[in-house]
């Protein structure tokens, strides 16, 4: 077979010899080199395949399609016969078919449906290093099944290809497989840096000026990387408006998504076509054109330095689209597409040294993704840990159990014995269904209630883009276009067409009677919306702002002009805005909370609330119905259990802390004492631990008992503390109390002084006059601990803070003398205190 002249043929042969002697291997080359279409032709007749199939990965529909109409090309045949593919959608296979080029999610099918892979010889995981979710996912499972399902009889071979990853770890994973390593050809790209590029500046405009400046620069086509569809319209409205008119008549401005129709990005990747006046294009796109796609007769590369990422939020429950800095890596290759056929040209829109603080490599999409289908998926493959199989970066735990509780809350999952997580009959029936597993929840419940035409079309809306959100966020317009209710402009023909083909998809191999709910078509779309996203029920709080309280407990925000703000409940089905403030409404319907009572009854869960409501000052004792943290219906309960309200108590003074209860000086000094004892190193006497945490923490042991007769927070103000704590001293602890760690110390003087134990340690202030003739420290717990004497002025100020009493009196005592003397001459300020009489008094009461 002979291939194109491509860098990647002089590794084949290493490819080849690797894969006849090991199961695994890791190729790395460079965009452009040819992996993609060369390496898989060149293993199509390798002995070891003996007639099985070649499945190839591919991350994206567009590019899967672009691949295997080029690798049919190469052999001479039309798509569909030893090479064709599968995605959504879309299918173009044969009993021919050789090379089967898949997307992601259809692989991970695949091996739910089989997990031995059978007549499967060879998975090629390409662009492996975007490090997509399924991908990951598909590479785990593959090495599992093989593991259990297959024998060196029939083995699986596994290779993974990348542009720009470290193919060691990679290797690492697969039990140290050889790496191949492809140099690739690139012609030279000269790099022109831009400005500063700040944190949520437009890049519009920065963006249409470069764009302009390299058409009148430079020969040739450009391709113009955004981070997303809306900055693709903005920027292809824009140029097309600033062109000049001879430059309009010879320039295409072509866009490039993911939900174009198929025609329109053929369109963009295709070389501009002889004979028309268009004699160059300039493609916007999103990080879609950074894979294997290739893109016909580019020479310049604009980038934006941007994508966008989708970002699973843990306290919202939801996944957000953010817009992230790309890494070095992808900057890289995305500079690489101005180099594939001749000498080019990028221009980054930030300055060299923002370059070089980007980060190596794109985070992998499972340590910030939903794992919500991840977790369906290994259930029903039989695994309820994912430590059980091998990850190149595992599932974080924290979101993988936050995904079982949304499973849990849909009736996908319980508890065996041992309390592992299992699939009920409900959830098995969900992973069947293509979608995430809300939506596979809606059409599964729509299938038993025979609504499963409506549940499929909503279903399909809510996977594909909303082009009509400027309408507002009634959801039941859109789905009116759906249905033949309302026309569907010409512009949004190919959006319609997309979803009613996805629709008749989820349909197609169920068989079910459809009936008619005794409710309206608007009731039917929130009740279906309900079934997806329980969490999500919200209800409209009082005021004159249109703020909603969703179910889970956020608040969501709806504009003000739009109609659905007369709707006391609704269900939303997309919501978003900034990082740190209130999420906006964007896709919702209203809700008849009659409801509650029937199709929606299963979601109401009724509690008995006996709690102290700050705002009011008094106690709230209700029967409560909710969804989630809203409530449907409340009544006030005739007869409160003291048990109840006990605990209701006990919560508030934990939310308040032990300042809420009647602490005296007394009692604080005596709590102060016997945490001294307890920290002493003597826990066989048993001293108590009367810390705030243990006191907070035992609230229901020792103050419990004492709360049946106090009906508010005022009211503690009448418990007697002090004894309520005694209590805590069993005999003989209060006498040894007493003994270690007196209240008072008597001084020389005869004065009884009481003893600071609330400061470390603790604190005797006398007069110093009445410590005269005393050289030891006074001390408590029998000697332990000496106690910090602070010696007094007559004026009750320290003169002195020491625990070496008989050093003082040698040594600072006589300085003290001189200056003290003369400013209190009618105290004593003997020059031997030693020998003097230890007194209160002035001179003339001595």
């Amino acid at each position: 077979m002979q291939f194109p002249s491509l860098p990647v043929q002089a590794v084949l042969a290493d490819v080849v010899l690797a894969l006849s002697a090991h199961h695994q291997l890791v190729l790395e080359a460079p965009p452009g080199a040819g992996k993609t279409t060369v390496v898989p032709l060149a293993l199509l007749d390798q002995v070891w395949l003996a007639g099985r199939k070649i499945i190839l990965l591919q991350p994206r529909r567009m590019a899967a399609r672009a691949v295997a109409e080029r690798m049919a090309y190469l052999l001479g045949e039309s798509i569909g016969q030893q090479v064709g593919y599968r995605v959504r959608l879309d299918s173009r296979i044969s009993s021919l078919t050789r090379i089967e080029v898949v997307t992601e999610g259809i692989l991970t099918r695949m091996l739910l449906d089989d997990p031995a892979l059978d007549g499967v010889g060879l998975v090629i995981f390409d662009e492996f290093h975007e490090r997509n979710l399924e991908s990951d996912l598909g590479l785990a499972l593959c090495l599992q099944g093989r593991r259990l399902f297959r024998d060196e009889t029939c083995p699986l071979k596994i290779l993974v290809m990348s542009a720009t990853l470290n193919g060691d770890r990679v290797a690492a994973l697969l039990d140290q497989a050889p790496v191949v390593r492809c140099q690739g050809l690139m012609f030279p790209v000269s790099l022109h840096y831009g400005a500063m590029q700040n944190a949520g500046e437009s890049i519009i405009a920065p963006v249409v000026q470069t764009v302009l400046h390299a058409l009148r620069q430079h020969e040739g086509s450009v391709l113009v990387f955004l981070p997303g569809q809306s900055e693709i319209l903005r920027v292809q409205e824009a140029l097309e408006k600033q062109l000049p008119a001879e430059a309009r008549r010879q320039t295409e401005v072509l866009p490039l998504y993911g939900s174009l129709p198929l025609a329109a990005q053929q369109r963009a990747i295709s070389p501009c076509v002889a004979g028309d006046e268009a004699q160059r294009k300039v493609v916007l796109a999103t990080d879609i054109a950074e894979t294997s796609l290739t893109i016909e007769g580019i020479s310049v590369v604009v980038d934006a330095g941007l994508k966008r990422v989708a970002e699973f939020d843990p306290a919202r429950g939801m996944s957000r689209l953010r817009t992230r800095r790309v890494s070095m890596a992808a900057s890289i290759q995305r500079m690489g597409r101005a180099g594939r056929l001749a000498a080019g040209h990028c221009y980054r829109l930030w300055t060299e040294n923002q370059q070089q603080q980007l980060l190596a490599y794109d985070s992998p999409e499972i340590l910030q993704a939903d794992l919500c289908a991840l977790a369906l998926h290994l259930l029903n493959w039989g695994v309820s840990d994912p430590a059980e199989l091998d990850w190149l970066d595992p599932p974080p735990s924290g979101a993988f159990n936050q995904a079982l509780q949304l499973l849990t809350a849909l009736g996908a999952v319980t508890r065996d014995l041992a309390s592992r997580p299992v699939l009920t009959e409900h959830g098995r029936a969900m992973a069947q269904w293509p979608v995430h597993p809300r939506l596979a929840h809606m059409l599964q419940c729509a299938s038993t209630m025979g609504v499963l035409k409506e549940a499929s079309l909503l279903a399909a809306l809510l996977i594909e883009r909303d082009p009509f959100r400027m309408e507002g966020a009634d959801i039941s317009r859109r789905m009116q276009r759906l249905t033949g209710e309302m026309p569907c402009e010409t512009a949004q023909r190919a959006w319609m067409s997309r979803v009613q083909q996805q629709a008749q998809g989820y349909r197609k191999n169920v068989t079910v009677a459809d009936r008619k709910l005794p409710v309206s078509q608007d009731e039917l779309w929130a009740l279906l919306l309900a079934y997806a996203y329980p969490d999500r029920i919200a209800k409209r709080r009082p005021g004159p702002q249109v703020v909603y309280q969703l179910s889970q407990g956020n608040a969501v925000s709806l504009a003000e002009d739009d109609p659905l703000a007369a709707s006391d409940w609704l269900v939303v089905a997309d919501m978003g805005g900034m990082s740190g403030q209130q999420d906006r409404i964007f896709l919702a319907a209203a809700l008849n909370p009659v409801h509650f009572n029937d199709y929606l009854s299963a979601q109401v869960r009724s509690k008995e609330l006996v709690e102290w409501d700050q705002q009011s000052q008094r106690f709230i004792a209700e029967h409560q119905q909710c969804i989630g943290q809203l409530v449907i219906h409340r009544r006030k309960l005739s007869v409160v259990p003291l048990e109840a309200k006990r605990e209701a108590l006990i919560t508030q003074i934990r939310k308040q802390g032990l300042s809420s209860l009647p602490w005296t000086e007394t009692l604080q000094q005596w709590r102060a004492r016997v945490t001294l004892l307890h920290q002493s190193g003597l826990p066989q006497e048993g001293w108590p631990d009367l810390s705030d945490a243990t006191l907070l923490a035992s609230l229901d042991t020792w103050l419990g008992p004492y709360l049946d007769q106090i009906g508010s927070l005022k009211a503690l103000e009448q418990l007697d503390l002090q004894a309520i704590l005694a209590a805590q001293l069993p005999w003989p602890l209060p006498q040894k109390l007493e003994e270690q760690a007196p209240p008072t110390w008597c001084v020389p003087s005869g004065s009884r002084i009481r003893i600071d134990y609330l400061q470390s340690p603790p604190v005797l202030a006398v007069k110093l006059q009445e410590m005269f003739a005393c050289v030891d420290t006074p001390s408590v717990l029998q000697g332990r601990i000496p106690l910090m004497l602070h010696l007094l002025s007559p004026a009750q100020r320290p003169l002195q803070i020491t625990q070496d009493l008989a050093g003082f009196w040698r040594g600072s005592y006589h300085e003290i003398k001189k200056e003290m003397k003369g400013r209190y001459p009618k105290h004593p300020w003997p020059d031997d205190p030693l020998n003097a009489a230890p007194t209160r008094f002035t001179k003339k009461r001595v």
